[in-house]
């Protein structure tokens, strides 16, 4: 059980005025909670101003703030390419305006993606508490709509972007946990490049974010089946993708956003909520979103932004924070035994499985029809359904829920399809 780390003073700003005192008093406050590691954010024009310039000095930063993670027990993921955080798009110069490249196609652009990738890795390989590399925050929101200057891409591309830049962390920090993340675009809407199947496939884990605010806690309510297990849901959906049937999930952000979840009722969804989650196999870990809320003295975010932190800005515990720091207490005194999911709902994503696609994702990935998974989706409310009546329900996908092999693999004695949800 961990948190995304928004630093208490200056949210991620503080790389601009880099203060260990700072930094260690933040994690002592996580630590006190039970917490066991940090996912922390690289501000990518801070570290690399110039295309073929990573600054010594930031890099130093970040080696002194995994260093003091350690100090207080700590491991640590960093992300690299933000990239994208909490509504604010931070992309170095030689991207944007007089230099725009294609962060996802363009040789050069990619080239000094790879020279910064391999300058983070390297710093943080022999360190024992860091964890890995992931890519970057959400970076499939630049690749087109709703964003405002997208930069395109096909899935061909931005499957061989994320394998190149996978093995160039691998090939510089060989054997740790490196990944990507999407935000639910990648699950839920057709067309999008990014796809389920780079998600499921590529990289060490799968890496889900869960937020109620797309749709589910309007309609459903704060403490709706559905709000409250729609971690659950994404961790499950995502495995329909899964060639291994034993791929680890991370669920890597998931929070409580005022005021769809009023803070009155935060405690309890988020108890509810990694409830919930602690049910699914092959769980690789938790991680809130976030630390700290942000200061109030920092204009724009978006209003649901600033209270989403265990803790206060002044390090104070909040309801959420408590409920997390009782379950990870839960955690260690008594570890929980996930539920084997017998009844698998069938989804019909139009996919093709075989059909081809490029790379290690390829083969069926396209899924051309993913919204039926979105909140509001026939497969999205037939899974509430199934839920609403107590089912643990696994999700496979049409073109195996045939396969006799596949099913077995997984624990799967049933298939029901989403038109006999009663």
């Amino acid at each position: 059980m961990g948190a995304n780390y928004t630093p208490g003073r200056g949210w991620f700003h503080h790389w601009l005025d880099f203060d260990p005192d700072d930094v260690h008093r933040d994690f002592d406050a996580l630590a006190g909670l039970g917490l066991d590691h940090v996912r922390v954010f690289a501000l990518w024009p801070v570290f690399q101003p110039n295309r073929a310039l990573v600054r010594p000095r930031a890099l130093d930063q970040l080696g002194q703030l995994v260093d003091a993670a350690a100090g207080h027990g700590l491991d640590v993921a960093v992300d690299a390419l933000q990239g994208h955080l909490s509504s604010f798009d931070f992309m170095p110069s030689w991207l944007r305006s007089w230099h725009r490249r294609n962060m996802f196609t363009d040789p050069e652009a990619i080239d000094g993606e790879v020279r910064y990738l391999e300058a983070l890795a390297r710093t943080l390989a022999g360190r024992p508490n860091f964890l890995g590399l992931s890519l970057g925050n959400e970076v499939n929101q630049f690749s087109g709509p709703p964003h405002p200057d997208p930069d395109t891409c096909t899935r061909e591309e931005a499957g061989a972007w994320l394998e190149r830049l996978l093995a160039v962390c691998e090939r510089a920090a060989p054997g740790k946990l490196h990944t990507h993340c999407e935000y639910d675009a990648v699950w839920f809407q057709d067309g999008h490049p990014f796809t389920p199947a780079h998600a499921a496939r590529l990289g060490a884990v799968t890496a889900v974010h869960s937020w109620v605010f797309n749709g589910t806690a309007q309609h459903h309510g704060p403490g709706g089946t559905a709000t409250v297990r729609h971690a659950e849901y994404l961790i499950e959906l995502s495995k329909a993708w899964a060639r291994d049937p034993r791929r680890p999930v991370w669920l890597q952000e998931v929070g409580a956003p005022a005021p769809l979840v009023p803070a009155r009722q935060a405690a309890a969804f988020t108890e509810a909520t990694l409830t919930n989650a602690l049910t699914c196999e092959d769980l690789y870990g938790i991680t809130w979103w976030c630390s700290h809320d942000v200061s109030r003295e920092l204009a724009d975010f978006p209003e649901l932004e600033y209270g989403l932190g265990l803790l206060t800005c002044e390090g104070d515990v909040k309801p959420a924070g408590r409920a997390v720091a009782g379950t990870a207490a839960r955690l260690r005194a008594d570890p929980p035994r996930p539920v084997l999911r017998r009844t698998a709902l069938v989804l019909d994503a139009g996919e093709a499985e075989g059909a081809g696609g490029g790379g290690e994702a390829g083969g069926g990935d396209a899924a051309p029809g993913r919204s039926v998974c979105a909140p509001g989706g026939t497969f999205f409310e037939a899974w509430a359904r199934l839920a609403d009546q107590g089912v643990r329900a696994a999700v496979v996908l049409a073109g195996r829920a045939r396969d006799a092999g596949h099913l077995a693999a997984r624990g799967i004695t049933e298939v029901v399809r989403p038109e006999d949800v009663g």
